[in-house]
């Protein structure tokens, strides 16, 4: 279980960067780097609109073929065009971690996919590589927080863990908001998995029924 971490880090920089995304939303976002974080990893806070005592958060990790490349086989591109565009209506932080696959880097998540493609879903291919289902920590992001004056948030997310972890570290959830459903005819069983193998808030009946393509 996780502890409160006891390295303070502290805002690096600060820089103000204009968003624009593929479908054409435009927004003005501050980007905080910083020092002294855990695992020694270039996480950025993606600071948008003016957070407010409370203010809404989403721990993103990283993810190259969904967040640049557009890949259907996740949700992580359209979950974070979403996420940006919420935070900033109401003011709130995205941390962007670089976690890529659940923690075991991009190389292993294409492994992995290959094994998928065999037949396995992704927690199943993860364990058959001899890799953890999910070896996200997160630590950084609880020092993140903490950096920037953040001791209680909602946080935009489906999955439980997060929530968990970042209560076991100190940080007060007041609540868990689920984000959208964005499926796919090759991203459905992936998002089964997740209700199924790790308890992520989906709605399970809807996904019954489709089949990747």
């Amino acid at each position: 279980m996780p502890d409160t971490p006891a390295v303070i880090a502290t805002p690096r920089s600060r820089v103000r960067v204009p968003l624009r995304f593929h479908d054409g939303y435009e927004v003005d976002a501050e980007l905080v780097t910083f020092h002294g974080l855990a695992d020694g990893q270039e996480h950025v806070a993606v600071v948008l609109g003016e957070p407010g005592p409370v203010p809404l958060v989403r721990l993103h990790s990283e993810c190259l073929t969904g967040d640049v490349f557009g890949s259907a086989r996740c949700d992580c591109g359209p979950q974070l065009r979403e996420a940006v565009e919420r935070i900033a209506e109401r003011g709130g932080v995205l941390l962007y971690l670089r976690q890529e696959g659940r923690g075991i880097g991009l190389y292993n998540k294409l492994d992995a996919y290959a094994l998928q493609d065999e037949g396995l879903d992704t927690y199943e291919a993860n364990a058959a590589l001899g890799l953890p289902e999910d070896a996200r920590d997160y630590t950084a992001a609880a020092q993140m927080l903490r950096a920037l004056g953040i001791g209680e948030l909602d946080l935009l997310s489906n999955n439980p863990d997060k929530a968990d972890q970042l209560r076991d570290l100190g940080v007060g959830v007041r609540d868990r908001v689920p984000t959208g459903v964005f499926t796919t005819a090759h991203n459905v069983r992936y998002l089964r998995a997740k209700v199924l193998q790790t308890q992520h808030t989906l709605p399970l009946a809807a996904l019954t029924g489709l089949s990747a393509g």
